[in-house]
């Protein structure tokens, strides 16, 4: 199984929001969505916007919004 993991990160590498789906498809327009919405003041002081997978939802944040 495969889990994408979205996630927003502030400057000092805190986890702002997450969004986590085993869909792709989703997983990729919430990406596309999250760094939209990052705006040129937050990129400047180091916001990012990061998709990764995982292959369990252990391996998820605990605060994360859980899409399956």
């Amino acid at each position: 199984m495969v889990i994408w993991v979205n996630e927003q990160i502030d400057p000092s590498g805190i986890l702002y929001s997450c969004i986590a789906c085993c869909d792709e498809e989703m997983a990729q327009e919430c990406h596309q969505s999250f760094q939209e919405r990052l705006t040129e003041q937050q990129r400047a002081d180091g916001w990012v916007a990061r998709l990764r997978t995982v292959e369990s939802w252990d391996e998820v944040p605990a605060n994360a919004l859980k899409l399956d």
